[in-house]
């Protein structure tokens, strides 16, 4: 229970974290370019809607022309309808590329230290495996929600279907949006569940509170945005350090101590001094 009001915690912080100076023009520009994407779109609309009214009119009787007043608002009504269920999914079709610089963004000021930049070879090398990764994420979820689909047809078992429905998209969210702090360190699925496995109730907890944020109108706007920061603020709090502390082991060198800086570096020559033998 402990770890579950955490992983939902990690959620609220993505929220605060999305409303700092430094970070909130990764949320206004998408959502800027989605609201002339829909202004461009709905004056279309309205344009050709005009038109087919004029035409409409020109063949009706005049006694026939107060249609144009039920008309009117029923389109406004049908326009209304499209941008509520349409205007989050495209926002966050959007705002996908920007995922990843978020990601850093936070990631940078929650540490102060920025990420190391990857040169183009590198970049061109992680393609495939890139691409790859997300094969094995979406039959990772076909593989387990086609069972779990299958639940809400069998008698009696349908009853515990929506809750374990749910449970597993919480589960999937979290793996979804922790996937992108990782993939800046080069860490590609399947190690976002490889790092959750042992703490599942933390990235259920996350993943449901993310889930809330898409169902509850108007904050589903920045449901993406505030997941992407909470997801890096899990990263960095629950296990980039483990991370580092793993590589820094198997290389041989132990992080700096504030209090004495050589103590790292000397790790280090030990370790060399041994592999040499001397000492």
């Amino acid at each position: 229970m402990k770890d579950f009001l955490a992983g939902f915690g990690f959620m609220l912080e993505g929220l605060r974290l999305i409303r700092k100076p430094v970070l909130r023009r990764f949320v206004i520009i998408p959502l800027l370019i989605n609201l002339l994407v829909f202004g461009g779109l709905i004056g279309v609309a309205w344009h050709y809607f005009e038109q087919l009214m004029d035409q409409l009119l020109g063949y009706l009787p005049d006694w026939l022309h107060w249609l144009q007043y039920v008309l009117w608002p029923l389109f406004a009504v049908s326009v209304g309808l499209v941008i509520f269920y349409t205007f989050s999914i495209t926002a966050n079709l959007i705002a996908a590329p920007f995922n990843g610089l978020l990601a850093e963004a936070v990631e940078k000021h929650l540490t102060g230290q920025p990420l190391p930049e990857s040169g183009w070879k590198r970049i061109l090398r992680e393609i495939v495996p890139a691409l790859l990764a997300e094969v094995k994420k979406i039959l990772y979820y076909l593989l387990r929600a086609i069972p779990i689909g299958i639940l809400f047809v069998i008698p009696g078992v349908n009853v515990a279907a929506p809750a374990v429905w749910t449970l597993f998209n919480g589960w999937m969210l979290s793996l979804e949006y922790l996937d992108y702090p990782m993939a800046n360190h080069h860490l590609l699925f399947p190690e976002p569940r490889r790092r959750l496995k042992s703490r599942r109730m933390l990235g259920v907890g996350f993943g449901l509170g993310s889930l809330l944020l898409t169902l509850v109108p108007v904050i589903n706007f920045v449901a993406m945005p505030a997941s992407v920061a909470g997801a890096t603020a899990l990263w960095v709090r629950r296990f980039r350090e483990a991370t580092e502390s793993t590589e820094s082991t198997e290389s041989g060198f132990q992080p700096r101590n504030p209090r004495n800086p050589r103590k790292g570096v000397m790790a280090t020559e030990a370790h060399g001094k041994e592999v040499r033998g001397e000492g």
